[in-house]
């Protein structure tokens, strides 16, 4: 649907230096739908931005092995007096262009000028040079740091990169003021630029000095070499939508103020004419090939010695787009940022397009309509990449000031994402009929219309185009994965609530069971396909015919479907369950339900922490509770009790009994059961005995002086119980301290910070043993799960604790440094929504796929013996299980591809059933398809899962630059195949994946891949087994925080979310910040008295209590809406969020930036801007 050549909006756009190609200077080309302006005669000034903050430096990228350490140097700038003199030699003037190329003009010396097609005597003398805007985040340049913890830094320069031909079209008018000067054929001289406006200012960050990493191989990576790609030849365009050229391309220096007419360089009009095509000679000027005169100029006094010398990138970041989609008017929106207009740089803002003011945004500069204005006063931003100026130097923090580097509010948004998202797609039903359409957002709250393919909310899909091949799969590296989470719970929670939906409808076929392929066992679905009348159906997933059963025979309507197809589940619907007969159950024996069993530490350290009183006081109401299907009868769960340290005491329950009965084990090291009957009761059963040993048990243990305690007899003795019931179950432990007592399981205390960022930190993640992995193993076959609840002063060894409940299917809760005030809510709270919630037990869950493709790499809290088979001893609401596909076959666009995901479990009411997910996705055979469907949050939830699995095995730092190279490859493939030939100065991203950068660099930034010096090794264990059995919607906002502005808090709605960044604090302000895990109440040191009374009843700064867990109820309608959203946010997560308040310039302030993710973070990671730089260098390595 695209026109073969691109004509181009400026001929002068091929780049004549190989070093020119936009290295410090960024262009966005983002695919969005159809906008209604533009004007074919666009051009776009771009010129480099200055050099005071460089994170990167101009080379390549090394991916394949570890980077030397380099420490950071600061420099001053360049004084005003070698400005002067660099300048003086200069010919400026307005004359014709020379022979050599258009706007091109090579100098007789062997030391070019920057530009020969001016001329003028004397360089321009200011009488006042402001500092430069910046967008870095507003903080003092860092000290000098080892560059160990910062991966994206150094390296050495790149190979020569051909530049990108384009088609000229000889009638396409120029519009500029002047004829526009490229980067210079040898990058010796430094660029104006840089040189006309540098006031003496704080030191500029140099990047570290260029050197060849050495290569190391990559062992967990197993993809397609890099691309090599030389040049962009014209070539029809495939991509989905006309590009949006967002030309921010470079950020220059200063923009005086004092000078609001035209630049001083510009002594004309600007002329409009057609510019003709370039001769051949001309076009093979600006291919030059790498020769003896392109050298690097010795460093500029002042700076180190590997500081790169920055050039004027001109034409390079021309962005060149064509409005030819169908005869459609023009249906790009470009934005003109002549950025230089008031400080006499190169571009001469244009004058008004014939028949267009230019769009014009309350608030904002109204771009391209008349002669350039004045800068306008600060004014309000609207969250849109697409249309946000850069921010005038008199709206920067003083730090600000300092740097001058991309514009934040220029670079894909989040934020503007979700709200686009959500105003899209919220107001009408998705229907799941439309095989191939990608869903709305995890953020957006939206209903479902289930017509054949499974909800979103229990399937989503990487892609919902798939490539037909596995070479082309390779090529595009995007990765080919659903998250499944089977027992979902509808619908989600949200604040205002779409109606309910109904729960998968239950079909029972009796005695004879649900209705099967002959051959590959797939189960009746809508993609089956019946022939004969009726009396046959062909299998979707192998094409296998197999007769229908006489008791399900139907006939066939018209279009060759049932008659009774909307009557069936089975036959219409996406999602539904089966009752499952005697032959799905062990030994062909119905199952008894389930029962849960209470493991209580009572060592001395949970005595003292208050752990051990809590838990006994709630359990007395919390065993009301227990999970059942039909609310009005009692659950069927049957309970047990155990108390531990070095031996555990058994008690007996039974309701004859006036009191309880304990019974010790002490020799652990053959753990057995000491009673059957009393162990296991009802609840309704034994209330009045279960009570008592609760009250007794803190009394008991108040004054124990036993410290050790055991693990793994805990896990033997809740097996053996289970065993003897024959029943499957759950294990609920209670465990405070790292079990060093002579018990099988015993382990030692192996934190040893040094090993971080070594070779041999993946040690630290793997269990010290393999006795709970076998441990692990019993516990699945008998359908045990367990949940462990941790209460840590110190080193537990997570990594090995944690095995068995990631193997069983279970979870594990983490609360460091106990205290019952202020942690009590907490725990409380997760112990009733793990007691409560919906689960199966005794699960095994097989994922099927049409000819093609195959499952073939699983990601979750599971165990499998067999490569097919996922056993899950428990599965609760919470749990996903991600699955990867890769090719066996050629798929066809015809029929598409196909999965069904059936779990069989144990219903907490003792029936066994079968869980039945469909998903019917598209494939494509061209990539610009594969592109347009994709969705990057479940993209990022797979990566990360990817990536903290690899770290058990490779060196973190590996594993991060494989990501990098990952998504590179993504991007460059998407650059190279589907965007229209541009400048190597854009960065051009796919509509559906433009957030993949900053979601990228918040995954490589977690404290899993990236500690920072207080990260606990228990911590990162912990978060590694959290994230391994996330939903979508979960890993979106532990890797993206929601930050809300509290200043208005009218009506139902939330108020818009704000970028993830310091910048966007406002000091008068108050912000909620939610990452899945916490709540933080940031408030700045100027709040206004009426908000700080309205939210926590004093009016003044310095009264707020910092250590307060819950806000005060007070009666005014900004505190209860503040405290109902708070409530809303908790209800969505399957943790409890605590509540932090945290005050400006705190200590506590520390841990809310460290949650800033588009902030350079204190352990080394890079900021949003500089990874997005980072990224856009390694696209360009890899086209070249």
């Amino acid at each position: 649907s695209f026109p073969s050549k691109a004509v181009a909006a400026n001929p002068v756009s091929d780049l004549s230096s190989p070093l020119d190609l936009g290295n410090c200077s960024l262009s966005l080309s983002l695919f969005a739908a159809p906008l209604p302006y533009l004007h074919a005669s666009t051009a776009f000034v771009c010129v480099s931005r200055s050099p005071v903050s460089q994170p990167y430096s101009h080379g390549a990228m090394n991916l394949s092995g570890p980077h030397p350490s380099y420490s950071q140097q600061y420099g001053a700038p360049p004084p005003m007096q070698q400005v002067t003199n660099q300048m003086s030699g200069m010919q400026i003037g307005s004359g014709p262009p020379t022979s050599v190329g258009p706007g091109y003009a090579h100098h007789p010396s062997s030391q070019p000028p920057i530009s020969a097609a001016y001329s003028s005597a004397a360089p321009p003398s200011y009488t006042q040079a402001p500092p430069p805007l910046s967008a870095a985040p507003s903080q003092p340049p860092p000290p000098s740091e080892p560059a160990a913890s910062q991966p994206y830094y150094g390296g050495p320069p790149p190979p020569q990169q051909q530049p990108f031909p384009s088609a000229h079209h000889p009638s396409q008018p120029f519009v500029s003021s002047s004829p526009y000067l490229g980067p210079p054929s040898q990058p010796q001289a430094p660029p104006v630029s840089q040189q006309q406006s540098f006031p003496p200012g704080p030191p500029a960050q140099q990047p570290f000095p260029n050197s060849a990493p050495p290569p190391v191989s990559q062992a967990s990576y197993s993809g397609p070499p890099p691309l090599t790609q030389h040049s962009f030849p014209p070539s029809s365009q495939s991509g989905p939508f006309p590009p949006i050229s967002i030309s921010p391309s470079q950020y220059p220096g200063p923009q005086p103020q004092s000078q609001p007419g035209p630049p001083p360089f510009h002594s004309g009009p600007s002329p409009r004419g057609p510019i003709p095509p370039p001769s051949m000679s001309q076009q093979q000027a600006n291919h030059l090939p790498p020769g003896p005169m392109q050298q690097q100029q010795p460093p500029q006094p002042g700076m180190q010695g590997g500081y790169p010398t920055q050039q004027n990138v001109g034409p390079g970041c021309l962005g060149r787009h064509v409005c030819q989609l169908m005869n459609v008017s023009p249906p790009c929106r470009v934005y003109n940022r002549s950025i230089l207009s008031s400080s006499g740089a190169f571009g001469q803002p244009r004058g008004p397009q014939p028949g267009y003011a230019g769009p014009h945004y309350p608030g904002q500069q109204n771009y391209g309509a008349g002669p350039a204005p004045a800068p306008a006063p600060p004014a309000q931003k609207r969250l849109d990449p697409d249309s946000i100026p850069s921010p005038q130097a008199s709206e920067l923090p003083a730090v600000q000031k300092s740097r001058h580097r991309i514009d934040p509010d220029a670079i894909p948004s989040p934020i503007q994402v979700i709200e686009d998202d959500r105003v899209n797609k919220s107001s009408e039903p998705f229907t799941t009929g439309v095989k191939g359409q990608a869903p709305p957002l995890v953020t957006t709250n939206f209903q479902v219309k289930d017509q054949g393919n499974a909800s979103p909310r229990f399937i989503r899909c990487t892609a919902y185009n798939m490539p037909c091949t596995a070479d082309m799969a390779k090529q595009s590296q995007v990765p080919l994965a659903a998250v499944i989470k089977p027992l979902a719970m509808l619908p989600l929670p949200f604040l205002d609530p779409p109606p309910p939906q109904t729960p998968p409808y239950i079909v029972d076929h009796g005695d004879g069971g649900p209705i099967r392929c002959n051959r590959c066992k797939a189960y009746m679905c809508p993609y089956m396909q019946f022939i004969e009348g009726g009396r046959r159906f062909q299998c979707g997933f192998c094409s296998c015919v197999t007769e229908v059963p006489p008791h399900y025979f139907q006939h066939l309507d018209h279009t060759g479907k049932r008659v009774d197809c909307y009557d069936r589940p089975e036959l219409s619907q996406g999602s539904y369950e089966f009752v499952a007969t005697v032959d799905y159950c062990k030994n062909n024996k119905l199952p008894q339900p389930p029962s849960f069993i209470f493991f209580i530490d009572v060592s001395y350290n949970a005595v003292k922490s208050g752990m051990v009183n809590i838990v006994c006081q709630e359990l007395k109401t919390l065993l009301d509770y227990l999970p059942r299907e039909n609310p009005e009868a009692d659950s069927v769960v049957r309970v047990g009790f155990v108390t531990y340290n070095k031996v555990l005491h058994f008690y007996n329950v039974k309701s004859s009994l006036a009191q309880p009965q304990m019974m010790v084990v002490s020799d652990v090291s053959d753990m057995f059961l000491p009673l059957l009957d009393g162990f296991l009761v009802g609840v309704n059963d034994s209330r009045m005995v279960i009570e008592s040993l609760l009250d007794q048990i803190p009394e008991m243990f108040a004054d124990t002086r036993e410290t050790e305690t055991v693990f793994g007899p805990v896990i033997q003795a809740g097996l053996e119980a289970l065993k003897a019931a024959d029943c499957a179950g759950k294990l609920f432990v209670f465990h405070s301290t790292l079990p060093i007592a002579e018990a099988p399981g015993k382990l030692k205390n192996r934190e040893d910070k040094k090993l971080v960022g070594t070779d041999k930190e993946k040690s630290l993640f793997q269990p010290q043993s393999g006795f709970y992995s076998n441990l692990s193993k019993e516990c699945v076959a008998q359908g045990c799960c367990v949940d462990l609840f941790l209460f840590p002063n110190q080193y537990v060894d997570v990594a090995t604790l944690g095995v068995v409940p990631v193997s069983t299917g279970g979870s594990v809760y983490k609360y460091t440094y106990f205290q019952a005030e202020t942690d009590r809510e907490r725990f409380l709270n997760d112990l009733r929504r793990d007691v409560q919630k919906p689960m199966g037990f005794d699960a095994v869950m097989r994922v099927r796929t049409s000819t093609g493709i195959r499952a073939t790499d699983f990601f979750g809290s599971f165990f499998m013996s067999n490569t097919t088979d996922v056993e899950l001893a428990g599965l609760d609401c919470d749990k996903t299980v991600t699955v990867e596909f890769r090719h066996d076959d050629k798929l066809s666009e015809d029929t598409g591809a196909l999965m069904q995901c059936a779990v069989l479990y144990t219903s907490c009411s003792g029936q066994r059933r079968l869980r039945v997910h469909n998903m019917a996705v598209n494939c494509c055979s061209q990539l610009a398809d594969l592109y347009r469907n994709c969705e990057t949050d479940t993209i990022i939830n797979f990566f990360s899962k990817y990536a903290y699995r690899s770290i058990l095995n490779t060196p973190t730092k590996t594993v991060r630059d494989t990501m990098v190279n990952q998504c590179a490859q993504i991007l460059a493939c998407y650059r190279k195949n589907c965007a229209s030939p541009s400048s190597a100065g854009q960065l051009i991203l796919p509509e559906c994946m433009k957030l993949l950068p900053v979601y990228l660099n918040c995954v490589l930034k977690s404290d899993v891949l990236q500690p920072g010096a207080d990260i606990s090794l228990d911590d990162r264990a912990y978060l590694r087994q959290l994230l391994s059995c996330m939903d979508v919607s979960e890993s979106h906002i532990f890797f993206y925080p929601r930050l809300l502005p509290l200043v208005k808090l009218d009506g139902g709605s939330l108020p818009m979310a704000v970028r993830n960044s310091e910048e966007r604090l406002s000091k008068g302000g108050v912000y909620l910040l939610e990452t899945g895990l916490h709540l933080f109440l940031w408030v700045g040191a100027n709040a206004q008295q009426e908000l700080l009374s309205n939210i926590f009843g004093t009016p003044t700064f310095s009264q707020i209590d910092p250590n307060m867990t819950s806000l005060p109820e007070l009666d005014n309608p900004f505190s209860q809406r503040l405290r109902e959203i708070i409530d809303s946010f908790r209800s969505q997560r399957s943790r409890y969020m605590k509540l932090m308040v945290v005050k400006q310039e705190d200590k506590a302030e520390l841990i809310f930036k460290h949650f800033l993710c588009e902030d350079k973070s204190t352990s080394g990671g890079a900021s949003y801007v500089d990874f997005l730089c980072h990224m856009h260098k390694e696209i360009r390595q890899l086209l070249s």
